[in-house]
Order: structure tokens, then sequence, then C-alpha cells
């Protein structure tokens, strides 16, 4: 689904793991991206493309069931196409971070929760990152559902005072206060102001004629090394860790299982359950940064600056990990040195990642079908040697 200009003007690469095409001087980031797969002990399954000031130069794939139009569960870069849309909303004067929630959404009040703000939600300090019991597998696919049972529950930490990751849930309690602001869900709005007027090829909410194109998410095959790590961990169902993870209930969430379930992907969860090519991924972040067909980035300097400025760095009290991040997407610069202060975007739990930094007109998607080690929630390492390649040829050109 490639739009008119975004064509990568260079040579064609075909060969038995890399196929398509990068433009002059962006040779290296070829090579990167088939010598990091190569080294890989399960034929890879990826995608990669990237934007520099709204002109792709990089649109790379590999993997017997993959090309460039096969759509993949992103699970967590759905937060980035999410808080996309909450800061157009911020931008246009119609939320207020420094408001409490509960000013938009009554019922959420409960539990000591009346005095947190929409800032410290999207920064991940409400302390309701799962409910007691956990959620059955119908009311996770659906943000209305998870809401409706968040705002009920009594924290897990006190809110405001402290930062954990809520993996299945902060677009569901985003979303509810836009829905409860503009009568319309983040899915409806990200549609209208964002997907259908650049063509992405990234949804929340994937049509059901679209499945065909969509490749099944495959479970981490580890190594021996690995297994015996994974063996070795141990969980505490009653913990902040099993809540956060969907993990406390008679039937724990299994990711793989959660992405391929077709109720995920018709609702378009807005924590996980977004489905898209690298090419759309990408499509996005160069929209929200620069110009393109024709239209002016959809957000400001000023916006891109408050929603990737950092609001906690520290131990996540979910992960045990020590992270740092922004309103709504992770603050990246820390983790990927090349990165400007203003970069901002989100990882998915294969490994994926996506992101935007302004500094460059960077616009950067790697998409993964099967589940890398060590993370289930960060990017791959394979990011951190993509981007330096990335980096490299920006330098040189």
């Amino acid at each position: 689904m490639a739009r008119q200009g975004d064509a990568v003007q260079g040579d064609a690469v075909r060969g038995d793991a890399v196929q398509g095409a990068v433009a002059a001087g962006f040779e290296g980031v070829r090579d990167e991206f088939a010598a990091v797969l190569g080294e890989m002990h399960v034929a890879p399954e990826a995608q990669l493309a990237v934007h520099v000031g709204g002109r792709r130069v990089v649109d790379l794939w590999a993997g017997g069931g993959t090309d460039a139009d096969t759509l993949m569960n992103v699970f967590s870069i759905s937060k980035g196409a999410a808080h996309l849309v909450v800061a157009l909303l911020v931008q246009d004067g119609v939320l207020d971070l420094d408001r409490e929630v509960a000013s938009y959404w009554p019922e959420f009040g409960a539990h000591g929760k009346d005095r947190l703000t929409l800032r410290e939600l999207l920064a991940h300090r409400s302390g309701v990152v799962g409910v007691d019991g956990g959620f059955t597998a119908e009311e996770l696919a659906d943000d209305r559902l998870i809401a409706a049972r968040l705002a009920a529950q009594r924290p897990f930490w006190e809110p405001g005072s402290g930062y954990g990751y809520h993996a299945f849930v902060i677009g569901a309690l985003t979303g509810e206060v836009v829905r409860r602001v503009t009568g319309r869900s983040i899915q409806e709005i990200f549609e209208e102001r964002v997907r259908a007027p650049y063509g992405l090829d990234f949804y929340l909410g994937l049509p059901e004629e679209l499945e065909a194109r969509r490749a099944e998410t495959l479970p981490l095959v580890p190594t021996p090394e690995e297994a015996e790590q994974l063996a070795a961990r141990t969980l505490d169902p009653t913990s902040i860790v099993a809540a956060a993870g969907n993990r406390n209930g008679p039937a724990p969430t299994d990711l793989v299982e959660f992405a391929n379930t077709r109720a995920v992907r018709a609702l378009g969860q807005a924590s996980a359950g977004g489905v898209g090519t690298a090419r759309g991924v990408a499509r996005m972040y160069a929209a929200a940064i620069g110009e393109l067909d024709g239209r002016a980035p959809l957000l400001k300097p000023e916006t891109v600056a408050e929603f990737a400025r950092p609001q906690f760095h520290g131990i996540d009290l979910c992960t045990g990990l020590e992270d740092a991040f922004g309103l709504g997407f992770e603050q990246l610069t820390g983790i990927f040195r090349p990165l400007s202060l203003d970069a901002f975007g989100h990882s998915g739990a294969t490994g994926s990642l996506g992101f935007a930094d302004p500094a460059t007109g960077l616009a950067y998607a790697y998409n993964r079908r099967r589940f890398g080690f060590p993370s289930r929630y960060g990017a791959g390492p394979e990011n951190h040697r993509l981007i330096a390649a990335v980096h490299r040829a920006l330098r040189a050109s």
C-alpha cells in the first residue's frame, strides 16, 4: 500500500534472506539488516522501513512468509498510535495535561485516584496496571471493558507516587478520557486524522477483508542458554508484575495467543492490538514530525518536546528494570545513544520498534513476526545495530 512518492529510488535488493530497496548511501543499512538477521538461530521474518525528511530511504524485508505488505501484530507500537491522538488533542486544546483524570471521567476517582492528572496517567503513574483476579480474554480485547474494570480498581501503589509500565491497559485508560471528552474512541480519531489521510498500512482495528494479509505472530524459539534462563524465572501470582501482565487470574494471558485473537485485532485494543507493516509505522512517524503529501507536520515542535520530555527515570515497579518514560511514548535517548532528546516512539513485545527523531527528520520502523529474547516487552537488541547503521548513512550523506 505504498503511496505515490514513497518508492525508494535506489538499487533493488533480492536474495535468499533480504529483499527490498535502499536509496544511494544507505547500502550499509541493508548490509547490517542482512547481518543481524543472519546471526539469529531461527529463520527471521522481519521488515525495516526508514524515512528521512519525509522520503523513504530504506524498504527491506526478509523471511519466507514475509514481504513488504505483510501485516504483523505490532503489540505496544500501538501505544504510539494511540498517544499520537492524545498529543493532537492536547495540541488542539481539547485536553489539559494537568487536569485531573476524574474531572473528565468521574468514576475513575474511586480508591484515591481522584487527584491523578492526565500527565501522570500518560507517564504510567496511575497505579492501576491491572485488576484483582485478572481480566478475561474477552475483557482484555476490549478497551471499554478494560476501562470499566479499572475505574473501580484499587491502585497497586499510591497514584502519582511511582512508575510502572501499564502494558495492557494504558490505551484503555487514556482512551476512556478521550471518549468522555470527544464522544469518540481513540481508534476512530486515529482512523480519521492519521491513518486514512496518509494511507497508512497501520490499523487500530483491522478490517476483516485485510486478514488474509496478516501473518500469525510466532513464539520464541529459545537457544539452550535462553531456555535455561527462562526456566529459572518464577512469578508470584499475587505480585504487581503478575497483575500488569494479566497473569494473576485463572487463565494467565499468553502474548502470542492474545495477538492471534481476531477480537483483539478487530477492536484495535489501543495498548497492544494494532496491526501494520513497517512501511505504515514509519510513515506515521514521518507524518508526525515533517511535511508529507503536502500536509504540514501533525505535531508542532513544542508538542513533540512536551511529549518526549522524560517524566520519570528510575526502577519500573512492574518490570524491576531501570526505565524512562515521556508522555505516552518511551523516552528513547538513553536507550539508543544516537537519538536526540526529542526522539519519541514505542517498542513492541516481539522486539519491534517505531520512532521519530525531529533533529534528523528520521522516522524508523522495524517489525518482527517472531518473539525474541530476552525482552517480551522492549525493543530487540538488533535495533541498536540497525539504528547505528542508519546514523552512519546520515552522517556520510
